[in-house]
């Protein structure tokens, strides 16, 4: 529907680790044509909130571009830090995305939540997995080959999480 219209709203990616939130969102703001930036609640703080409004002031000044302002682990800012986001959500400066492991009805104010989508995301499939791990033997670990069996083991390990699956196929790969 997004691209259907045009403009992607702002939204919440609210999923288990692994299922490809950052990866959804830098592909929404490749799909858009808009700049990306990315903060990370755990390492940032208003200052660096500060300093991402300002670069999308810029490039929305000098370049007439819009910007995806992706925030992961959003739940871990505070409310303060969260409200920060408000005034530049609603002037249509950002568009926001936010990842998030934890249920965001409990996580993420209100004020933030009423303003964006919430989307959740559900661990990947065996059936995925295999999908991904067949992909990443033949596209870049060419060579690589596993007992009878050994796929699916690696593919039961890494329990839904694209992450894990890849970290364990390039470990075993060393």
């Amino acid at each position: 529907k997004a691209i259907e219209q045009g403009k992607v709203p702002s939204m919440i990616l609210w999923g288990p680790p692994g299922v490809g939130k950052t990866t959804l969102a830098r592909l929404t703001a490749q799909a858009f044509k808009a700049d990306f930036i990315a903060i990370s609640a755990v390492l940032s703080g208003v200052k660096e909130i500060r300093e991402a409004i300002e670069q999308a002031r810029l490039n929305q000044a000098q370049y007439n571009r819009d910007t995806i302002m992706f925030v992961d682990e959003v739940h871990r800012f505070n409310k303060s830090q969260q409200d920060a986001f408000l005034p530049h959500v609603e002037s249509g400066l950002i568009t926001f995305i936010g990842a998030t492991t934890e249920n965001p009805s409990f996580e993420v104010n209100g004020a933030l939540l009423s303003r964006a989508a919430v989307y959740v995301l559900k661990p990947l499939s065996e059936a995925e997995l295999g999908e991904l791990f067949d992909r990443a033997l033949a596209d870049a670990l060419k060579g690589l080959r596993f007992e009878p069996g050994a796929r699916d083991r690696l593919i039961a390990v890494a329990d839904g999480d694209a992450r894990r699956l890849l970290n364990v196929v390039e470990n075993v790969a060393v």
